[in-house]
């Protein structure tokens, strides 16, 4: 995204920041992140920093990048065991830009992508951040919806059909038919769709990219990032999702793998290790697991196809334009169902 806090909307900010005494005087700010949806901004004074989230520029696909929604999400989770940043304040479309945008507390911790750094690069650290990273899903997964404020937030019953539906149909064409290379995985998820595991809260994004460790050990998670597609729905399909992201040593690598490459150090737990912690928290049945692997490596690929064609149309982030990323999520979700690969993709 090429979008900038600068002229009117840098003094804008400023002046938001500076009447609620976040910040004093004139700001600075720094993109950051790795991701390719919501923006997300260091935004300092030289003696105190915040965190400014707001959404991509337009076009925006309808019911896309819900700041609002992910500031209330992040305050209501604010009281329960899940470590989050701190919401300090929220603007609405007009009062600061043209679109809505959320400040949180600045978390000075790392995020892992290719490489964990001092002192937390030993297997016995790296260890406690995998351990960590999955106990603080399984606390997540234990979240008491209604106690929280969020009961409005999602629709868990029939998640698993309902989510399949919805994705095949951002990339059906008229007809209803999808392209050839979609076909079988799509064909083996509906197929073999099981009912729901529970219903809880959701992440639907959650990976190693988007937490933040604390700086120093034991290695340990001190805030979760990025909501915005957070729902209540089946808590399985995080653990699907979260394997899916999680490279293996011999494997080609997806493209989000690829943000994960830390993972391969000695150290970290491997996906089994993984997901039998994970059972072990909270008692669940892991019997249709791969199912969930497979569906978040298809949802993957379709919202990878999705954007590409946006880009195709002219009005999306270039990063998605190379069909080959489509075709290594594809041969991954192939690889989780157990069918054949097949490379015709691009």
């Amino acid at each position: 995204m090429s979008w900038d806090w600068a002229g009117e909307s840098l003094a804008a900010l400023t002046g938001f920041l500076n009447d609620r005494d976040l910040l004093s005087g004139p700001v600075t700010t720094r993109r950051i992140g790795d991701g390719h949806s919501n923006l997300t901004f260091l935004v300092g004074d030289g003696r105190r920093s915040v965190v400014v989230r707001r959404p991509p520029p337009p076009p925006i696909p309808p019911g896309a990048n819900d700041m609002l929604r992910e500031a209330r999400l992040l305050a209501a989770l604010a009281s329960t065991a899940v470590p989050v940043p701190r919401v300090l304040a929220v603007a609405d479309a007009g009062e600061v830009i043209d679109v809505p945008l959320y400040v949180m507390s600045f978390a000075p911790g790392p995020v892992v992508t290719d490489r964990t750094p001092a002192p937390l690069d030993t297997p016995g650290q790296r260890k406690l951040i995998g351990h960590s990273l999955i106990d603080t899903l399984a606390e997540l997964h234990r979240v008491d919806r209604h106690a929280a404020g969020l009961d409005d937030l999602g629709r868990p019953e029939g998640f698993n059909v309902r989510h399949l539906r919805r994705m095949r149909g951002l990339i059906a064409d008229d007809n209803g038919d999808l392209p050839a290379d979609f076909t079988a995985v799509t064909d083996w998820l509906a197929a073999h769709t099981p009912t729901e595991s529970g219903a809880t809260l959701i992440h639907c994004d959650y990976r190693i990219g988007n937490v933040i460790l604390a700086p120093g050990t034991p290695g340990r998670i001190a805030a979760v990032l990025d909501w915005e597609l957070a729902t209540a729905g089946d808590p399985l399909f995080d653990v699907g999702y979260l394997l899916a992201t999680v490279p293996e040593p011999g494997r080609p690598l997806n493209p989000t793998a690829e943000l994960s490459v830390a993972l391969l150090e000695d150290g970290y737990p491997s996906k089994n290790e993984l997901a039998q912690r994970y059972s072990e928290q909270t008692g669940r049945d892991l019997r249709n697991l791969g199912w969930y692997t497979t569906l978040a490596l298809w949802k993957l690929a379709v919202l990878y196809e999705y954007s590409r064609r946006r880009v195709h149309d002219g009005i999306g982030d270039p990063y998605y334009a190379d069909p080959a990323l489509v075709r290594r999520f594809l041969d991954d979700a192939r690889r989780a169902a157990g069918l054949a690969e097949v490379h015709r993709y691009g």
